[in-house]
């Protein structure tokens, strides 16, 4: 299945949802430190229900410790700045739908970083800066999962 990298994640709520659609979908998420809240927060708890048993979910120190875990062939970096909409790309299960921090995306560093397949952009109107973390990322694994027919799931 697919796979959803949030660097360095902000906000419980986000993160908690997150883990609720990884759970849902079958997806694994991949956090990177450092995280903006402790996993005993109960915004985190309450965001992911009852999920957070049913999800996978691993904890990076660092990017490269995430790299070294993941041994992604594609990496799709999601930025306001992208070159590509997320409609165009072909996901194939194991790839990585990476995702920055809240308040201000993914560094430039991160979205050069030669892992980096291509940088993914979600349609937004000109006048906004950002679309909710938890939210992108549930666009965009949906849309992988669709291009594969939703497999394993109930229709």
């Amino acid at each position: 299945m697919f796979r959803i990298l949030f660097y360095t994640p902000e906000i419980p709520g986000n993160t908690g949802n997150a883990i609720r659609l990884a759970a849902i979908t079958g997806a694994e998420l991949h956090l990177v430190e450092p995280l903006g809240f402790s996993f005993e927060d109960a915004k985190l708890r309450r965001a992911g229900l009852d999920y957070h048993d049913l999800a996978v979910v691993h904890v990076h120190k660092n990017l490269e410790d995430a790299w070294q875990a993941l041994q992604p062939e594609n990496v799709y970096a999601f930025t306001s700045d992208g070159e590509r909409s997320y409609t165009d790309i072909s996901y194939a299960p194991g790839d990585v739908l990476m995702f920055g921090p809240e308040s201000v995306g993914l560094p430039e560093a991160v979205k050069q970083d030669p892992h980096v397949t291509a940088r993914v952009r979600l349609p937004m109107l000109p006048s906004l800066r950002s679309l909710n973390l938890a939210n992108s990322a549930s666009i965009a694994v949906y849309e992988a999962w669709r291009q594969h027919g939703f497999a394993g799931a109930r229709i």
